[in-house]
């Protein structure tokens, strides 16, 4: 059965870049074309009937037309309109990262329901004004595990020992998560970590994110957990996501 020229789709918008005079080409997750390139023609002239839709931090309901090079959209509506987590500068951050991360993660014109799921509650959750940061190491954790390669916090990862309170840990992400103190691993990944750590490493793999939201926390163990997790996602992805900067940037004025 041939492929309709003309489909419908639901899509989040995870970066754009201006082509031309006027027109707008966008790079967008759906669930069941996965990541996909798409142009906008006209949508920077005044007056375009969909220049007010196709705009980030948004769940679109978008009819597109197949193309040669790009899809085009041809009728846009707004779904969803995260209109809260765009008043605020480091959710906002915090999205575009995410967004980073899945238009990485994700294969063009492959079906990407369960990270599309996840981006898609996660500007949920920013936009209902859940810490920026937890929300962040949750995506982190769950778009690893959709990925395939969620990191392994309850065993060593080299002799599958469960690991026990009194030892020393290492987070080796070339390894797949934690390594146990008999085991040296390569010396240019090795990373400590404290119990505590692995302690909530732990519960971001357990808990929901209500549940996470909830915790009473030390931000040394946060920062500490941030910082494993983004090495984790840098050998996942193979390198570190542009947006960071910004966000980092952003996090450091406050």
């Amino acid at each position: 059965m041939p492929t309709p020229r003309v489909y419908r789709t639901n899509a989040i918008v995870l970066s754009r870049f201006d082509l031309g005079e006027a027109d707008r080409v966008l790079t967008i997750l759906t669930p069941d074309q996965g990541k996909l390139k798409a142009v906008a023609k006209g949508v920077r002239r005044p007056g375009s009937r969909i220049g007010g839709s196709v705009e980030p931090f948004a769940e679109l309901e978008l009819l597109l037309v197949r193309g040669r090079t790009f899809d085009v959209i041809t009728q846009a509506a707004v779904e969803h309109a995260w209109l809260a987590l765009r008043d605020h500068l480091e959710s906002a951050a915090t999205a575009w990262y995410l967004a980073e991360l899945a238009e990485r993660a994700v294969e063009e014109r492959a079906s990407a329901q369960p990270v599309y799921a996840l981006l898609r509650r996660a500007c949920q959750l920013l936009d209902d004004g859940m810490t920026p940061a937890r929300v962040a190491r949750w995506y982190e954790m769950d778009l690893a595990d959709a990925l395939g390669v969620r990191p392994e916090v309850e065993r060593c990862v080299e002799c599958d020992r469960p690991l026990e309170a009194d030892e020393r840990f290492r987070w080796v992400p070339a390894l797949g998560g934690v390594l146990c103190e008999q085991h040296p691993g390569p010396p240019a990944e090795v990373v400590g970590m404290s119990l505590a750590a692995l302690k909530l490493l732990r519960a971001y793999r357990r808990l929901d994110i209500e549940a996470i939201a909830g915790l009473r926390l030390p931000p040394t163990v946060e920062a500490e957990v941030e910082v494993l997790l983004r090495r984790f996602m840098r050998h996942a992805l193979e390198r570190d996501p542009r947006s960071l900067t910004f966000l980092d940037e952003v996090r450091a004025r406050h």
